[in-house]
């Protein structure tokens, strides 16, 4: 019998487990995980009533096994009309209703609609090429804009950084409006010191022609979701009470099954022995712990990995490519206002008649906060009162240590609130309630010894009994089914199918579809 460490009970780990325990009923699963919570940087955080979903996780992929995973876990629901949801939750918990249980274990169908917000006006994210788009630009930017993106088309650049990526794909003019400041936001370096692989990762099939083409297929009555670029995509699953609802699920199945799942361990040392995994040495609150195991299965962060391998010697070069991964971290700000400023003018019905948008991605330099969340519209059932209360998450992006990761909360709450009255979206009398959450090692980085972690790859392939899952544990901007993927091959290959090792490592490099986040 194979005796498994799963180590981090994000959605890399705890697929890697639950396919483990469905297709062979012997192995010994163990999952580590070193916080209070399931779902890593997928779970739900609940605060006073209201609920925060870390980042944003639409339920889309052009991989059916991963659509009928998600289904089998929470079934889809035909969505309500939105004005409906309010009288669906309060009939659903009625006495002698349905049945609790059975209505809130669903997935909703949700409208995706995400927007710009630059110069104080909102642009539809994707950009459109609608009317309405080149009114918000204006005469002299429209025509600025159309002849940048025809002097690309011909002049092509070639693909050292990801800003030479977008201005192939864009025009400087387009570039220099919707992607140079929110990616400056977002990774702390200028586009044109990012590698163009981040680009490929997230936005590879997007481009002005497909914006063209999505425009002629829509006035034509044409909608084709399963060939459409992900960036394109108009409607997402979501689960009921956020993407932690489907993760707790799955980590009570995994303990259905006879998995174990140990909450506070965190992995110190990986245990080594010939060039094999031996086991995981963690610290608990009852101190150290060692695990024994012929077969570990990581989701952290590879510079955390490579720092707790033990009793193994590592070439200096790999070493070295290790300790410069660079990440980028994640704070998010919950406000709970009365209102917003922002009205509805899209034809678009929403509850409380707010902006109908998931995210705003925010262009405005005056600004530190790249995207807001509105929860409401993610899932009503997020919100304690969505009717009368706007529920909304600011996200920045910073580094562990820098000076705004090192604010208070306090501090950040308030550097918030002041954001948001400065863009006039609410007034400072409007808050409510405010909640602050911080995610270490959110984003894998593109940039530093990144460019030479497949010397990195190449050595860890060859430790035997060791796996690289996930976001992290791949040092690779995965989108949330892409993690669950390279847990698929990895199962696969610890259970003697087709699929080497290096399979895993392939997910999501030559994939069709990508989208920016």
């Amino acid at each position: 019998m194979k005796s498994i460490i799963i180590v981090g009970a994000g959605p890399a780990g705890l697929t890697a487990a639950y396919d483990l325990l469905v297709k062979n009923s012997e192995v010994d699963v163990i999952v580590i995980e070193e916080t209070q919570e399931i779902g890593g940087i997928s779970r739900t955080v609940c605060h006073n009533g209201n609920r925060m979903d870390i980042g944003g996780h639409r339920f889309f992929s052009k991989d059916q096994t991963i659509m009928d995973w998600w289904k089998k876990m929470l079934p889809l629901q035909g969505a309500p009309a939105k004005d409906d949801l309010i009288l669906h939750r309060e009939r659903a918990l009625a006495p002698g209703g349905p049945d609790p249980e059975t209505e809130n274990r669903v997935m909703l169908l949700r409208d995706r609609v995400s927007r710009i917000y630059f110069a104080k006006r909102f642009f539809d994210y994707p950009l459109s090429l609608k009317m309405a788009t080149f009114l918000n630009m204006g005469l002299l930017r429209t025509m600025r804009a159309g002849f940048s993106y025809l002097w690309s088309c011909v002049f092509k650049r070639q693909e050292k950084s990801l800003e030479d990526f977008y201005i192939n794909r864009f025009g400087r003019e387009l570039y220099s409006m919707f992607f140079e400041s929110y990616t400056t936001k977002v990774w702390g370096r200028h586009p044109s010191q990012l590698a163009a692989d981040w680009g490929a990762q997230r936005v590879r099939g997007l481009s002005v022609f497909k914006l063209l083409l999505d425009s002629v297929k829509k006035a034509l009555g044409q909608k084709d979701s399963g060939k459409a670029e992900t960036s394109l995509i108009e409607e997402f699953w979501y689960p009921k009470f956020g993407p932690g609802q489907l993760w707790e699920q799955v980590a009570a199945d995994i303990e259905s099954m006879g998995g174990k799942i140990l909450k506070g361990y965190t992995a110190r040392r990986i245990l080594c022995k010939d060039g094999n995994v031996t086991g995981v040495a963690c610290d608990t609150a009852e101190g150290t712990q060692v695990i024994e195991a012929d077969t570990v299965i990581s989701s952290m962060p590879l510079k955390d990995l490579m720092q707790a391998m033990s009793n193994v010697e590592i070439p200096q070069d790999v070493a070295r490519v290790a300790a410069g991964l660079p990440y980028r971290d994640f704070i998010t700000v919950g406000l709970l206002v009365q209102r917003f400023k922002l009205k509805n003018t899209t034809a678009m019905k929403t509850l409380g008649n707010i902006v109908p948008d998931c995210w705003i991605y925010v262009q405005e330099p005056e600004v530190q906060v790249g995207r807001l969340q509105i929860f409401n519209n993610w899932s009503p059932y997020l919100v304690k009162d969505p009717e009368n209360t706007v529920w909304v998450g600011m996200e920045y992006f910073c580094s562990e240590g820098d000076s705004f990761w090192q604010l208070s909360e306090q501090e950040l709450i308030n550097r918030a609130i002041d954001e948001m009255v400065t863009m006039n979206i609410i007034s400072r009398e409007d808050v409510l309630d405010m909640h602050c959450e911080k995610v270490k090692k959110a984003y894998p980085a593109y940039f530093d010894t990144y460019e030479e972690i497949e010397t990195l790859r190449r050595w860890l392939t060859g430790v035997g009994g060791l796996y690289c899952v996930g976001r992290n544990g791949q040092h690779r901007y995965n989108n949330m089914d892409h993690s669950m993927l390279t847990s698929f091959f990895c199962v696969d290959h610890i259970l003697g199918s087709n699929v080497s090792k290096h399979d895993i490592w392939k997910v999501n490099a030559e994939s069709e579809y990508h989208e920016e986040k």
